[in-house]
């Protein structure tokens, strides 16, 4: 097999919807979108904006995991993507720049076989509400993004080999740069039009699975020394 890993965006590719927008359209108390233009327009970096997005989420732990429950159904072949790329020997595994704490639910639900989820993490006052994001998977230096999907490629790529990256929006621009076969849809394609990141596009995980199974070869990756999102203080 020609990868030893894959890395999965979770909002919008694991997961056929975009499960913080969701919560965010249901339970926010202030203008969240306006967060999103500005980070569009660079005003603001993705780490800002989720913190306070997290911030404005004004509900409970429960009603908002019973709205996910109800509302947020997984992309329905990633299940038998996951089983199948294990019995290769292939590491799947899950990067989300989201808020982090409806990912595995989700995929216990779905019935997913265990995987590494690599996100932010959703902290809780005493009344298990919001109480702020904590950064674990962030970068050590680099301060743009929440989730660093560029550090999840490569710490995969020194253990596995050759990482395959699996995604659909903004926030995977940067784990795409950096992987050796990126697969894209919706946002990410332009994304990877303009950075110059060769891609396969994709529907479904069986889709991703027959490209993995054939005899392609990978693009590699386009890997700049320095990330385009790199933020320090």
């Amino acid at each position: 097999m020609k990868v030893g890993a894959v890395i999965v965006d979770f909002d919008g590719t694991a997961c056929a919807h975009d499960v913080a927008a969701h919560l965010l359209e249901r339970f926010a108390s202030g203008p969240w979108e306006s967060l999103d233009e500005a980070e569009e327009r660079g005003t603001f970096g993705a780490r800002e904006v989720i913190a306070a997005q997290s911030a404005m989420l004004d509900a409970d732990r429960r009603a908002m995991q019973e709205h996910v429950r109800s509302h947020c159904a997984m992309e329905p072949t990633f299940a038998s993507f996951v089983t199948w790329a294990q019995e290769q020997g292939i590491e799947v595994a899950l990067a989300s720049d989201g808020f982090g704490f409806y990912i595995e639910p989700l995929l216990a639900s779905a019935g997913v076989p265990p995987i590494p989820v690599i996100t932010n993490e959703q902290m809780w006052d005493e009344d298990d509400r919001p109480a702020g994001l904590r950064f674990g998977a962030g970068h050590p230096r680099c301060l743009g993004c929440g989730t660093c999907k560029m550090q999840a490629v490569l710490t995969r790529r020194e253990r596995r080999g050759a990482v395959a990256f699996v995604g659909e929006g903004s926030s995977d621009r940067y784990g795409a740069l950096y992987a050796d076969v990126t697969f894209a849809k919706l946002a990410l394609v332009q994304h990877c039009l303009r950075d110059g990141v060769p891609f396969v596009p994709w529907n479904d995980f069986d889709d991703v699975r027959r490209w993995l199974e054939s005899d392609t070869q990978l693009p590699g990756p386009v890997a700049p020394e320095r990330c385009p999102g790199w933020t320090v203080p």
